[in-house]
């Protein structure tokens, strides 16, 4: 268990360094990240590269004892870059140029930017390959795929399509460009999506979304390769940022070692809509199954959030503890705060770090370092462990792209859809893997398929596989609409998937805001919205049907015994008291554990490994809660007391991390 901070030493006086690497030290921070932004200081002028700084800087922090991971500077082409060679920057749609000034200013097709950026990291990993301070490597930083429409773009785009579709007829088929008078009879006529218009071609539009995400997943192999090249033995990562974004992660993963994210849960615990990428344990989930492995958080919370909206509440007492422990009872092997001193210049002058403009410790900086204490004990516990579960989330980066292409109702969301559904397994203490919808997911006992508008014979088949051997398979509403080029199927809904759920849609109501009312064949009323399938079983049988408007007592969600397995296909788009009904007993019926009934900002969370068993319990919220726990032995790992099974009481912030004991001695035997 790795403890650290971002450290921008560049942005600080020498003299500040030393002091500063001494109360790290004294805080029980082992490693740094830092350079991610500093291109400029390491290449102030064309082909003039300046290490020294740097390497003060690390021998600084080498000298008590801190390890240091150097983020790769591309994310900020320095102004003598963009300025001699403009094809660095973005263009967007309407043909003018993203200026420098901020940053993520460059397109990943641009010559210039390779070429430089190749030459840059060449340097810097040259020059630290073999310094025993150095761990590892950081890729950019936030990566996502730009919107661009730059020359380099538009032939690059050419190129993709020409291999895709191999002739004009077949991408012209494949799209339907024959609407509108859209049929392209020149490859010179095929551009980026110009204009910006959002009733554009939809499946013009999503295949040019494939290729902005594949650019930004190639540009990322690129770094990957020049830093094993000449820094071998050392770890190669990159630090996402929260959904929904363009980019498919899975993709863009593929040459790391490991995912990172950064990970800042909203402080306005009443309204997130200052922080609608972060979805709380969603994001963590996800990130762990980008590579379906531990993960690092290379920023966490540590201060009031501000710089690209206003100022959001200050973390209350215990925020930031448990929402550290939040990441490590979700697989994060290293929790890296951002950042250690609060900027007194840029952008991010009011996006606080663990110190305030003053320098001096205070109750944040003293809350972060009891967790990294607590982390420092914990260590040896939590080595080898990680999150085993039976129940996997199916996501997909191509689901998302194409609902918000073309919305569907109002209201309608694809990720506060599948957020939703997440919660509802959370609040009973359900965990669950988020995986890419085109992994292997055979040996979940229950597999959660929510939306899956984009379908192929191969994702039909890979899911008729897994229930034909056993598994409850939940589908949802809007599945089974289109082809993956984007075409509507030309079937009854859920088209490949009929006759796997045994139920056909018969017609569809896109109700956006209207509440509609549901009656669950064991009595309970529920409570929908956004979209109504209604539903004609074949060979499913109905679990509920609706109570309201011209669908009353029609079909609202059917179950299908199918082979060994089942299919529950949910029609419509229950709300949060309805989903935790619903999945309750899904989950239950599939042998999942149901163990906890959660109070609202509580959640639990088990890291395990051969030896051991270790439960989290979390109150991340500001009000005391009373969580009961199964009857089962503990031993609390942070205060070495005993706790038999019962109700346990947790203050506003407050963690307990729970090692079950019979659960070691039944290892041990």
């Amino acid at each position: 268990m790795k403890v650290g901070v971002d450290y921008y030493p560049e942005h600080w006086d020498v003299a500040l360094w030393e002091q500063d690497a001494r109360q790290m030290r004294e805080a029980g921070i082992t490693i740094v990240r830092l350079a991610e932004f500093a291109w400029s200081r390491l290449e102030p002028t064309e082909g003039k590269f300046e290490f020294e700084w740097l390497d003060q800087a690390i021998g600084v922090l080498a000298r008590h004892g801190i390890h240091v991971v150097i983020g790769t500077p591309t994310a900020t082409p320095p102004v003598w870059l963009t300025h001699n060679y403009p094809d660095v920057l973005p263009v967007d749609n309407k043909g003018n140029a993203i200026f420098a000034g901020v940053r993520l200013h460059r397109c990943y097709n641009s010559p210039s930017l390779r070429k430089f950026g190749e030459r840059i990291i060449e340097q810097i990993t040259r020059h630290y390959a073999t310094n025993p301070a150095v761990i590892g490597w950081q890729t950019d930083n936030e990566l996502a795929a730009n919107d661009c429409h730059c020359k380099s773009c538009t032939r690059s785009f050419r190129g993709w399509l020409q291999q895709k579709y191999g002739s004009l007829e077949t991408l012209n088929r494949e799209w339907g460009t024959v609407v509108w008078s859209g049929e392209y009879s020149d490859w010179d006529q095929v551009k980026t999506p110009l204009g910006g218009s959002p009733h554009l071609n939809p499946s013009f539009l999503l295949d040019f979304r494939r290729f902005s995400s594949d650019a930004v997943a190639d540009f990322n192999r690129f770094q990957a390769a020049l830093i094993r090249k000449n820094s071998p033995g050392k770890f190669v990562t990159h630090n996402l940022w929260g959904y929904p974004v363009t980019g498919d992660y899975y993709d863009m993963f593929d040459s790391m070692d490991f995912a990172s994210v950064d990970y800042y849960p909203a402080t306005d615990l009443l309204d997130d809509s200052k922080s609608r990428m972060y979805h709380g344990a969603l994001t963590l989930d996800l990130t762990r199954g980008v590579k379906r492995k531990n993960f690092w958080v290379m920023e966490q919370l540590s201060g009031t959030p501000g710089c690209w909206y206003p100022m959001s509440r200050t973390p209350f007492p215990g925020m930031i503890r448990a929402y550290a422990w939040q990441s490590v009872s979700r697989g994060a092997d290293a929790i890296v705060q951002f950042r250690w001193r609060s900027a007194r210049i840029g952008a991010e002058q009011f996006w606080h770090g663990l110190l305030d403009h003053h320098g001096q410790p205070g109750r944040r900086f003293e809350e972060f370092v009891q967790f990294s204490q607590e982390a420092q004990k914990l260590t040896p516990l939590l080595e080898g462990t990680t999150l085993k579960h039976d129940v996997a989330m199916l996501f997909s980066h191509e689901q998302l792209n194409a609902f918000q292409i073309q919305p569907q109702a109002d209201g309608f969301d694809y990720l506060g859809n599948f957020k939703r559904l997440h919660a509802a397994l959370l609040k009973m203490g359900v965990g669950a893997d988020v995986i890419n919808w085109r992994d292997d997911f055979q040996g979940y006992k229950l597999v959660v398929a929510p939306m899956l508008y984009l379908i192929d014979e191969t994702i039909a088949a890979t899911l008729k596989r897994y229930v034909d051997n056993g598994g409850t398979l939940v589908l949802t509403t809007r599945s089974g609409v289109k082809n993956l080029n984007n075409i509507c199927l030309p079937d009854r809904l859920p088209n490949l998937l009929t006759d796997l759920a045994g139920v056909y849609v018969n017609e569809y109501d896109p109700v956006g805001k209207d509440i509609q009312t549901l009656s669950l064949d064991s009595g309970e009323e529920l409570s929908s919205g956004q979209w109504c399938d209604i539903l004609t079983p074949v060979t499913a049988e109905s679990i509920a049907t609706y109570s309201s408007e011209y669908f009353a007592d029609e079909s609202a969600i059917t179950r299908n015994a199918h082979r060994k397995g089942v299919v529950y296909y949910i029609g419509t788009v229950l709300d949060e008291t309805a989903s935790q009904i619903l999945m309750r007993r899904i989950a239950s019926d599939a042998g999942v554990e149901c163990e906890f009934e959660l109070p609202d900002g509580v959640e639990v969370a088990v890291r395990s490994s051969e030896e051991r068993r270790i439960l989290f319990v979390l109150n991340l919220s500001k009000e005391s809660k009373e969580i009961s726990l199964p009857l089962r032995d503990y031993v609390s790992a942070l205060s070495d007391r005993r706790l038999p099974a019962g109700t346990i009481k947790l203050g506003p912030g407050s963690v307990e991390i729970l090692v079950e004991e019979n659960a070691t001695a039944a290892s041990a035997a």
